[in-house]
């Protein structure tokens, strides 16, 4: 629980970017979407590169060039206006992930914030220098050396990362933090209590209450959060459309798809 108040947020948009263990690729918030990357995207101001597991590497100028594992293929006017203009959809659409992730650390913030405030819980610096580092991490996963960076690998890289550096860290500053702050919580219960004139079952519900209050202030956000979700993955579902009409009219794109269909059970 602890750990989903401060990370679960972070891909809180139906699981925004949720990783099934039973797959190799990372999907778009479970059956609702029917994506899933399989290659990773580089997308720099002057070109567009799309690279596979095994290092092969399209790319794609700003100029209209199209270099295919070092090789430049001649393309025909209506070949090239289909890829600039499937170029255009990744620029304009594949970072409002990174945006996404971001606004959920601080939906994350927000909830740790609320939590505190109402049991006067002390000593969250170290979680509020964590959930800065987890910011960094998330930029740093997306944002590479003045490129746009995603995919199956970064997000892997990403999950490695957190699990072996995070984990363990916010689970210790929780525990810190709770530990210092016991006696303001037990205070705050106990003028809770009272409020209630000792009364248990009053005590109960005004707790419930309070909580009921922090959840909906963090599930306004989480909603309409959700919602952006959605929406990329539809406009996500539109791009993998048009990348297949693309390998249509350059066959030599075949290996370089960024998204591939999921396969309903």
């Amino acid at each position: 629980m602890k750990k989903l108040l401060l990370v679960g947020s972070l891909f809180i948009a139906t699981g925004a970017m949720a990783h099934n263990d039973n797959d190799s690729h990372i999907s778009f918030s479970g059956d609702s979407c029917k994506v899933e990357f399989q290659n990773d995207v580089r997308i720099k101001p002057n070109e567009l590169e799309i690279f596979t597991a095994n290092d092969h590497t399209m790319t794609f100028t700003n100029n209209g060039e199209l270099i295919v594992d070092g090789q430049t293929l001649t393309l025909d006017e209506q070949q090239r206006q289909a890829i600039s203009d499937y170029s255009d959809s990744l620029r304009g659409q594949l970072p409002e992930v990174a945006n996404i992730a971001l606004e959920g650390v601080k939906i994350a913030g927000v909830a740790i914030e609320e939590v505190a405030n109402a049991f006067n819980i002390q000593g969250l610096d170290s979680i509020n220098d964590l959930m800065a580092e987890i910011q960094v991490e998330v930029e740093n996963t997306f944002y590479q050396q003045g490129a746009f960076v995603m995919g199956q690998q970064s997000f892997n890289d990403f999950g490695e990362n957190f699990e072996s550096h995070f984990d363990e860290q916010i689970e210790s500053a929780v525990e810190s933090a709770m530990m210092q702050s016991m006696g303001s919580i037990l205070m705050a219960l106990g003028s809770e209590l009272m409020g209630a004139g000792g009364d248990m079952q009053a005590f109960e519900q005004r707790m419930e209450n309070m909580g009921a209050q922090i959840e909906e202030k963090v599930e306004l956000q989480a909603n309409a959060l959700e919602k952006r979700a959605d929406a990329l993955c539809d406009n996500f579902s539109t791009i993998a459309a048009q990348e297949q009409q693309l390998v249509k009219l350059v066959p030599e794109l075949k290996n370089y798809q960024l998204f591939s269909y999921k396969q309903n059970n």
